[in-house]
């Protein structure tokens, strides 16, 4: 996915702050060269941190990460990686 074009959804756009979008395009970055085409981010408020437990199928694949953010939110974002261009998207998009 390194040399991929990358795209998000009105919805990530305005749901997710850009702070945190960098954040999970990173993650993904730094995953191990075999990747599956979606990844599952599930954000959830922890005080004032943010959790983002990060996690795909095949090959399975785990990892959670706590960052202090001044509006953590809760929701479940999926990147999408066809070979050509990974999107960025809410869940309740897909």
């Amino acid at each position: 996915m390194i040399d991929n074009k990358r795209y998000l959804t009105c919805g990530v756009d305005n749901a997710i702050p850009q702070e945190l979008q960098l954040f999970l395009w990173e993650c993904v970055e730094r995953m191990p060269a075999s990747r599956d085409y979606l990844q599952v981010f599930e954000l959830k408020p922890e005080g004032c941190l943010q959790s983002i437990a990060h996690s795909s199928e095949e090959p399975e694949y785990q990892m959670e990460y706590v960052i202090p953010m001044d509006n953590p939110i809760a929701e479940k974002v999926y990147v999408i990686d066809d070979g050509d261009h990974s999107t960025m998207l809410l869940s309740s998009e897909y």
